[in-house]
């Protein structure tokens, strides 16, 4: 009898060996195929834009955006916050959705919902700068317009023939007039700079006259400020936060970009700054996680998913770092969106955002956040400015990094680059 049940003993072992590899295989054959495709992410991608942006951009276009948008702030007191949080809403949502407003027109559902923006967009930007509209946004009034004048700057560069060249002549004076009467200012002397600098690209590259100081500045401390690896220092002490996808990396490309042509910065500096973000960007598709998740930490995590603003930005020029394959920063950047938004807790009853990170948490919103600060949330969608055809979206699901590390799969090794 003991023989016995020891040989049951013994077979039931062998016929359970097997059992672990086929799950396993089983479970990461059922993951692979209940991985959308890339045609599917993309509609998700466009639901996800049209649902930040909208609120904004219908307002704006309607003439009730100081009507109807609320302004949340940390204090709960919107005293001051009123002269500065819709234009910050603006910039910074227009910075994120003009190289998908840069496609063509087609016959597609998308194409419907694009045009229908791009068009409120227009009305919208009118309204902006013109002194009877009652959403005529603040460019005199505290400091805080620096920063986001430069965010519709940025718009206005991603997206020149859909959202610049189509505004009528006094439209187009207005913006600029409004741009040069940001220089009875000054802002911070840290990443601020590259906002007075972007800008004043942009009124050099429009035949106006530059303040070449200003540009000087922003040049060269930035450049200064370069600490390696892909990371700027902002200012002179190094901030362990996300602001060098927030603004560093991706304005100083874009700044930089604008001034080769005009002879103000060397077809090698931009380059190099180019490849200073394509780093970065390896380290923004390195820190989310497994499960679309990534660490909240530093200023301004209200920002949301902006933290991804230099990989969404490489990914739109296809110049994603060597090694980093489009499909699985689609799918990595899908995952972290699905987290975000699919849901509805960043997002008050009437669809505007709430401060925080994941959920409604104002107690973590930093002093100079209001509602409109938030909107910078749109710069990790830049890719939907790649047509549907582009192999950033019909290329076949692909893990991203860490997926496939804590999965124990080949990943690529990590390596130091100094530029």
């Amino acid at each position: 009898m003991k023989k016995m049940n020891c040989l049951v003993l013994l077979l039931v072992a062998v016929l359970l060996l097997p059992a672990v590899p086929v799950q396993a295989k089983n479970k990461k054959e059922k993951a692979e195929q209940e991985m959308s495709t890339g045609a599917q992410d993309r509609e998700q991608w466009v639901k996800w834009l049209w649902k930040i942006s909208y609120p904004v951009i219908h307002n704006l276009a309607e003439g009730t955006l100081r009507k109807n948008m609320p302004i949340e702030s940390p204090s709960g007191n919107p005293a001051g916050y009123d002269e500065i949080t819709h234009l910050e809403a603006v910039g910074r949502t227009l910075a994120g959705v003009a190289p998908w407003l840069a496609l063509p027109d087609d016959d597609t559902e998308e194409g419907k919902l694009r045009k229908q923006m791009r068009e409120e967009v227009l009305k919208g930007l009118k309204n902006a700068v013109d002194p009877a509209s009652p959403d005529m946004l603040n460019f005199t009034k505290q400091a805080q317009p620096i920063v986001d004048a430069a965010y519709v700057v940025h718009a206005f560069l991603r997206a020149p023939k859909a959202l610049w060249e189509p505004l009528d002549d006094v439209t187009k004076k207005r913006f600029l007039d409004s741009f040069k009467a940001l220089r009875d200012r000054t802002g911070a002397y840290n990443n601020w700079l590259l906002f007075t600098g972007l800008t004043e690209a942009f009124l050099l590259q429009q035949g106006e006259k530059a303040d070449q100081f200003r540009l000087r500045v922003s040049k060269n401390k930035i450049q200064e400020w370069y600490v390696g690896d892909g990371w700027y220092s902002d200012g002179s002490k190094f901030s362990m936060d996300y602001y060098n996808s927030y603004v560093l990396n991706p304005m100083m490309v874009a700044m930089l970009e604008t001034l080769v042509p005009l002879r103000w910065a060397s077809q090698k500096e931009y380059e190099q700054a180019l490849n200073r973000m394509i780093r970065h960007a390896e380290f923004c598709e390195r820190i989310i996680g497994p499960d679309g998740t990534y660490p909240a930490f530093g200023r301004s995590v209200t920002y949301r998913t902006a933290a991804f603003q230099s990989l969404a930005d490489a990914a739109l020029r296809h110049k994603l770092p060597e090694g980093i394959k489009p499909a699985q920063v689609r799918c990595a950047l899908t995952a972290v969106h699905r987290n975000m938004y699919d849901g509805n807790q960043n997002f008050d009853a009437d669809g505007w955002l709430v401060l925080g990170f994941n959920g409604h948490q104002p107690n973590i919103a930093d002093g100079y956040t209001s509602t409109g600060s938030l909107y910078m949330a749109t710069l990790s969608f830049l890719p939907l400015g790649l047509p549907a055809d582009d192999p950033f979206w019909t290329d076949a699901p692909a893990e991203w990094t860490t997926k496939k590390a804590w999965a124990g799969e080949p990943f690529k090794k990590d390596y130091k680059v100094e530029y």
